[in-house]
């Protein structure tokens, strides 16, 4: 579908308010799931590994199924993907509220949250490209925020709420906060397309059920004219009792028709049928082209390889900063502030900034999201370091602020590849990053199971934040442009991404 030119305002800015809200709504908890972390440890009394899976199921199932969720949204809709989204988040944390062990939260918090949350992230970022262009990177900024201060508020809100009314009564308030997303979603009203009329395939598609309709009214029509005819030629040879042959041949003659006719009709459905098939699969031959054609380009796949690892080591602190101060033995009397809520209102401090930095023509986006992830990596190498809530304060701002980074993810993914395949390309790159966060909290679990401390394991989550951040650096070293403006030239809707400064 071709749409209008981006505005880039007007009703614009209402669709970047609603977006930040639903993003805090529906990854307030996900985000903050570290004070619930605690609580399923005492509660269930399983390993660290196993009880972290929860949280990262529900901030990594998501972003697996974008694929799904991109297809979801292209074919019916931002609004009607955000509004049934709202009751899968919503139902998921209260069902959550029931849980009898850390199974039943694998399905209600981790994939049902989770998978609700995939929906409504790839249904705001898609809205909000469409509508902005020139501030693209601001608008992408404003409205990643809402996840970052839902952090902030949901783990004081989360620890309060459980202080107040048990586990089980936060998580029914929590839920039914979420509600409030069916009212943020039922305004996000689409961009129209510069077309009227839809595409062939659509058009074909849609006309099925009518098609299909007439077929079946006329094979109604012709079963009732078999019954009337037998019908009549049986009552009036009962009434005369002698046979007609002349007028049985014409009765005969009437069915045989009628019955070529059904015959006739039928054949038609089922090669019309048959069409429908093979104009899918040539829909589906046609998405797996693309895909190809995507990881011909040198920084997409370098891409998709950075945000795989820096997920498996750049998500974890997030959710187990609470678990690693109570490992360090830091005193619950130094807390002022929840770590979890340093990382949260410092992450949205870091999504705008660099949402920002992003609009600036003189900066290369590429080039500041691979510095922000070498130094997510050298921090990273820092934490087995710190002994004390100031240094461990220090830290989490400082990875809050680079995990900001994910407000210009979508803007590189743009420039890379181009507005048309923007919701494609972005689904499988958050694939590969829901495959990092869903892996990245319980291996660091492991090797504390394993080792009873956490030095190795954000060892092994710095090195694998670093590993990606060299990887996308070399593939976009300018020494690559010739070999990637080839690529550009297999599809007219592709294009590679230029490293070097327009100026």
């Amino acid at each position: 579908m071709v749409f209008q030119k981006p505005p880039d305002g007007g009703w614009g800015w209402v669709i970047v308010v609603v977006s930040f809200f639903t993003q805090f709504l529906c990854y307030g908890s996900p985000l903050a799931v570290g004070v619930l972390y605690l609580e399923w440890l005492d509660a269930f009394g399983e390993g660290k590994g196993k009880t972290a899976w929860v949280g990262s199921l529900a901030n990594g199932i998501g972003l697996l199924a974008s694929p799904v969720c991109s297809i979801c949204v292209s074919s019916f809709g931002a609004r009607p993907v955000a509004i049934f989204s709202g009751f899968m988040v919503a139902g998921g944390l209260m069902m959550s509220s029931f849980a009898p062990n850390i199974y039943f939260l694998y399905i209600s918090y981790g994939i049902v949250v989770g998978l609700g949350c995939g929906l409504l992230y790839t249904a705001t970022v898609t809205i909000t490209c469409q509508y902005f262009d020139k501030h693209r990177g601001l608008a992408l900024g404003l409205i990643s925020t809402g996840s970052s201060v839902g952090l902030f508020i949901y783990a004081a809100l989360q620890r309060e709420l459980i202080d107040l009314y048990g586990l089980d009564g936060c998580l029914l308030i929590v839920g039914a906060l979420s509600l409030n997303i069916l009212a943020c979603g039922s305004l996000m009203r689409p961009l129209e397309s510069s077309s009227a009329s839809p595409p062939p395939e659509k058009m074909c598609v849609d006309k099925a059920p009518d098609q299909y309709f007439v077929y079946h009214e006329k094979e109604k029509i012709v079963e009732e004219n078999l019954s009337i005819l037998e019908k009549g030629f049986v009552d009036e040879k009962c009434m005369n009792n002698v046979p007609d042959l002349k007028q049985e041949s014409i009765l005969n003659k009437n069915v045989l028709n009628e019955k070529d006719t059904y015959k006739k009709k039928v054949v038609e459905q089922t090669n019309f049928c048959k069409q429908l098939a093979k104009r899918k699969w040539q829909l589906y031959l046609n998405y797996c082209e693309e895909t190809l054609v995507l990881f011909k380009n040198k920084v997409f796949s370098a891409l998709f390889v950075a945000i795989l690892l820096f997920d498996i080591g750049g998500f974890p602190p997030s959710l187990l900063m609470e678990d690693i101060a109570r490992s360090a033995n830091v005193n619950e009397e130094d807390y002022r502030v929840p770590l979890i809520s340093i990382i949260g209102i410092m992450t949205a401090v870091g999504k705008l900034t660099l949402g920002i930095l992003a609009d600036f023509k003189w900066i290369n986006t590429l080039y500041l999201y691979v510095t922000t992830l070498i130094m997510m990596g050298v921090a990273l190498f820092a934490i087995p370091f710190a002994k004390s809530y100031l240094t461990l304060a220090m830290l989490s701002g400082i990875l809050g602020f680079l995990t900001g980074n994910w407000s210009i993810f979508p803007y590189v993914t743009t420039k890379t590849v181009g507005i048309e395949k923007l919701t494609h390309a972005y689904g499988i790159l958050m694939f590969f990053a829901g495959l990092g966060n869903s892996l990245g909290p319980p291996i660091v679990g492991w090797f504390y199971d394993w080792t009873q401390e956490y030095d190795t394991a954000f060892y092994f989550s710095g090195c694998c934040v670093l590993l990606g951040g060299f990887l996308l650096l070399v593939a976009a070293l300018p020494c690559w442009d010739a070999c990637t403006d080839q690529s550009s030239k297999l599809s007219p809707n592709t294009y590679s991404y230029k490293v070097a400064s327009n100026t």
